[in-house]
Formats: structure tokens, sequence, C-alpha cells
């Protein structure tokens, strides 16, 4: 554009000349050589416009002609390069696509046509190749071979990291990411790997410095900054209780400050606060942790703040919580449980009740259990609550890639992932089973589904239990068991004969049988007696 505007320019120069010399006309006269040459001032003008074109095309084709052998040898290089790099996309297409013979062919012509100093991506496309075709000892030494070449060196890393992945090797794949996330932090499988080494062998210092440059270069966003901050933190606080209770205190305290409503990091700087005799911020911060969530185990810690608290001083604090979080099933649970070792056995009965009703869990039922044994010592209903507790779903537990734990924990014990740890009710389970070891004469009861539905099972009616049979013959008698129900044992008479052997139905009478408020929750499926 700038060249034709040039040109214009040039020539509507010319142009005005010429005009201006029309206007003005005159005779130049040149003497030479004993001759006189006369001439108008025109023709002057134009021929000497004319001898410098002349020589402008004079100049330009000796230049071409001097420089005709680079132009020629340029022409076919740049064909040439041209040609490469179309063999190299299609190689690259086909590496993509798994066609591993199309990719070492196109590799081979890109190889004869391209230097491969001048285009590192004939290597790359060399080690996908191999890798089609199987030969991964090939496909490492052209990924170690890129560790020399400060252009090429993070993908060599990250073709030796997949393949120690490939081959199980943990420690050298997280050799590799380690050498990656020191030279680009931004990386994200390098940071996430090095991470998980870290945290492994328990470097929380290392570990948050990974994340701090994470955070920096805006590979992950601030809040899954803070939070994993906020576990590493806690970790920290944990790893150090015992040996630098001040260096546990300043974690803790700050992983609370990044995530007020994380349950670990809570309960960390409670106790730590606690150990130091601050009882008054502790409480603070399982109050607020508290009220964002309610946890047992801040419970737990909140109610024995004080070692030498009464067990009445611990069921204030636990009502105290209550107020706070109220109509919440771990409300009541943990002024149940204060409240059984006050041995207040009224206001711990009212309590895990209305746990139960807002909860139904495993939990509930064998507190229950354990408060109607401490208080009436029914051992029959204490035997139906237990059942109830193994039907019921379980209690919230720390869960990671299947791993059921009592205590939370900074990484998975499976992958070692960072923050895998959930609290959440485990997976319900598979099957029901009642199995009294500790009493061997006493039943075992199972459930099972039924392949088609089974004939109505006739109830005893308690009017006319004394006088009408059953109508059954003793062949179906011995092929078909009736379910046990407490109708039946209700329409016993009490001059009934014992029936044989007696051994098998010695606790039966204390059996308190189904309860009517669980009708609506039994399940479709029968009861079979073994």
């Amino acid at each position: 554009m700038i060249r034709l505007l040039a040109f214009l320019i040039v020539v509507f120069a010319l142009g005005l000349g010429f005009a201006w010399l029309a206007d003005r006309p005159g005779d130049m006269v040149v003497t030479f050589n004993g001759y006189q040459y006369q001439v108008s001032l025109m023709v002057a003008a134009v021929a000497v416009v004319a001898v410098v074109a002349a020589v402008m095309i004079v100049w330009w084709l000796i230049k071409s002609l001097w420089n005709s052998p680079y132009t020629i040898s340029r022409y076919f290089r740049v064909r040439r390069r041209d040609r490469g790099y179309q063999a190299l996309s299609t190689g690259m297409i086909a590496a993509g696509a798994g066609d591993g013979a199309l990719a070492r062919k196109k590799t081979k012509e890109a190889a004869k046509l391209i230097r491969s100093d001048q285009e590192p991506l004939i290597h790359l496309l060399e080690a996908q190749a191999s890798l089609l075709e199987g030969d991964h000892e090939g496909a490492r030494q052209k990924f170690e071979s890129m560790l020399d070449d400060p252009e090429m060196r993070l993908l060599g890393l990250r073709g030796l990291y997949l393949e120690a992945e490939r081959l199980g090797d943990r420690n050298a794949a997280r050799h590799y990411a380690g050498r990656a996330a020191a030279v680009a932090p931004q990386l994200a499988w390098a940071a996430e790997s090095t991470l998980e080494e870290l945290t492994a062998r328990g470097d929380w210092d290392g570990a948050l410095k990974l994340v701090d440059a994470q955070k920096s270069t805006r590979q992950i966003e601030r809040d899954a900054a803070n939070r994993r901050r906020a576990v590493l933190l806690t970790a920290k606080a944990q790893s150090l209780a015992d040996s630098d209770p001040t260096a546990a205190r300043t974690a803790a305290l700050e992983a609370n400050r990044l995530q007020p409503d994380f349950a670990p990091a809570a309960v960390a700087a409670a106790a730590a606060l606690f150990k130091q005799n601050d009882v008054r911020k502790g409480s603070k911060i399982l109050e607020a942790a508290w009220k964002a969530e309610p946890h047992p185990e801040i419970a737990e810690l909140y109610t024995h703040a004080r070692p030498g608290d009464a067990v009445f001083d611990r069921l204030n604090r636990a009502k105290r919580l209550q107020e706070m979080k109220k109509n919440h099933a771990e409300s009541s649970m943990t002024v149940a449980r204060a409240a059984l070792d006050a041995q207040d056995l009224s206001t711990a009965r009212r309590e895990a009740e209305a746990a139960i009703r807002m909860d139904r869990r495993e939990g509930a039922y064998l507190l229950l259990a354990d408060i109607e044994e401490a208080e009436t010592g029914d051992q029959g209903k204490v035997r139906q609550l237990l059942s109830k507790a193994v039907r019921a779903p379980r209690d919230p537990a720390w869960v990671a890639d299947g791993v059921v734990s009592e205590r939370w924990a900074p990484v998975s014990p499976v992958t070692g992932r960072l923050d895998a740890f959930e609290w959440r009710a485990p997976m319900e389970r598979l099957g029901q089973l009642i199995d009294s070891r500790d009493e061997p004469d006493a039943p075992v009861v199972a459930i099972e589904a039924p392949a088609r539905p089974e004939k109505p099972v006739d109830v005893i009616d308690h009017a006319a239990s004394g006088n009408e049979a059953t109508g059954k013959d003793a062949e179906s008698r011995e092929d078909h068991v009736t379910p046990v129900t407490a109708a039946a044992f209700a329409a016993v008479p009490a001059d009934a004969e014992a029936v044989e052997p007696a051994e098998e139905l010695a606790r039966l009478p204390d059996d308190p049988g189904v309860d009517p408020d669980d009708e609506a929750e039994k399940s479709p499926r029968r009861f079979r007696l073994f």
C-alpha cells in the first residue's frame, strides 16, 4: 500500500513538471566536440527521463541476473519446507486419529524435508508414532532427548511423566512432575502431582508454597486456593500439636480464618487454644463452626472444653449448643449423650427420640438402646432397638474413595488426593443381617427378596385362638416356615403345651416382636427364620 502510494506521488510530480515546462516554451543548446545541438526544452526533459528509466531497468536486470542462483535456490527451499510442513501436519492428524502407519510414514517424509533442529515438532511426531506402534522404549528415548532442548524440555518431561504413570511408577512420575513444576508452576498436571508428593511425605510448607504459586499464576481460583490452604494448614497444625504447640496454634487459627465452616480446622484451632487455657476464644470458634454446620467432633470438644467440669456442667454446655442450632438431629443427640452421662435418663430419652424423629440413623437407635438398658434393663426392647439400628442408615463419617474413617485426614489413603475426605453417610448396607454371636441359641434373621409373591399368612384371632385350628396339614408345615409375629405370641394361651425342642424357644417370650409404629417402615420383602 505504501509503495503504491509512493508510485502515484512520483507520477503526479512528473505530470506537474511536464505541464509546467509545456507552459514555458524554450530551447536548450548543447555544444560538444565542435558541434552544436539545439532542442526544445520539452524534448530535453523527456530525453533525460528516458535515460534515467533506462539506467534503472538495466540495473534491475543486472541485479536479477546476479541474484538468480540464490533466488532459484530459495524458491526450491521454500517449496521443500512447505511440503515438509504439510507432511508434518498430516502426520500430527494421523497420530491424533491413531493411525500409526501413516504417522510413521509422514514422520520420515517430514524428517527428509525439514531438519529436526529447525522444527522440534518432528521429535514429538516421532515419539507419538512410536507410542502408536507400541515401541514405548523408543518413545522414552525420544522424550529424554527433548530434555536437552530448552524449548522442548517441558514436552519431554510431560511424555516421561505419562510413561511413568502408565508403568505405575509413581515415584518416577512425581520426579518428572516436580522438575516441570519447578520450571512452570502454572502446569496443572505437574502442580497436582507435585502437590500429592509433598503431602504424601508431610511437607506441608512446601505444599503451601506450591499452592501460593498456583494462586499467583491464576491456575486455580481464589476460593479453591483458600480451601487448599485451609486443608494444608489444618494438617500442619495436627502434625505439630505435640511437638510445637505455638506453631500448631498459628497454623490452625489461619486455617480457621480462611474456612470458618471447616470443622477439622475449627477443632484443631480450638484444641490448640484449650491446651493454652484460652477456653473463651476456643469456645467462640467452635460455636461459630457449629452454627454453620453441627458436627459431633465439635460437640465432643465443646462439652469437654474444661477437663474438670462435672457431668451437669457438660450437660449445660450441650444445651447451649442446642440453643444455637435448634431442630437439628445432631443437637438432640449431643444433649442426649451428655444427659446419659449425667444419669438424667428422662432428658436423654426425650432428646434421643427427638433425634430419631428428625433423622432415623444407626447412632440414634444405638444411643436409645443404651438409654433403655440404663433406665429399664429390658433386654427385649434393647434387642428391638439394636435390630432397628442395623436396618437404619449409617451415621455420617469421613469418606474418601470408598474408605470410611472415624477421623479426618488431609489426603486420601488410596489415591493420595488432597482434600478427598467428605463428611457424609457411607453407602447403605447391601444386606441386613442380625448375627447374635454372644447368644448362640438366638435365631439369626436375614432378609431376602422372594422370587414371586407368597400366600398371605393367616393371623391368629385373639377371640377364637383357643377353638380354631389352622387347617394346614403337617407336610405343608414342614416345607414352609410361618413368620413369627407379635400377634401370634399374644394369642398363645397360658396353659398351652411347650413345643419341642424347648431350647430353641427359651428366649422367644422376651422378644417384643415388631413394633406397630414401624408398620409403615416395613420392606415389601419377607422374613425367613433360619
